[in-house]
């Protein structure tokens, strides 16, 4: 159960993440819930992102190749889902 709700989260963050445009302009950025708490972040270097949760530990990662296809994978490595151009 925690897993999936990890995976669930990260899956989350990292659409919301690929999905804003200043988030691309940025080094990091921050997630927050209704309250305003830090949920998460995503900080990029080059073509990868590393999702990390509040604690800072991290979730997962996107790396978008050169044809531009990305590539979402968990906290243990394992491919969670694709993203073509």
């Amino acid at each position: 159960m925690t897993i999936t709700i990890t995976i669930t989260r990260f899956t989350v963050i990292a659409v919301l993440f690929l999905a804003t445009g200043t988030a691309h302009a940025q080094n990091m950025q921050t997630f927050r819930d209704s309250s305003g708490r830090t949920v998460g972040t995503a900080t990029k270097s080059g073509n990868t992102t590393i999702f990390r949760d509040e604690r800072g530990r991290t979730t997962g990662t996107a790396t978008t190749d050169s044809q531009g296809t990305t590539i979402f994978r968990d906290s243990q490595g394992r491919t969670t889902g694709t993203r073509g151009k």
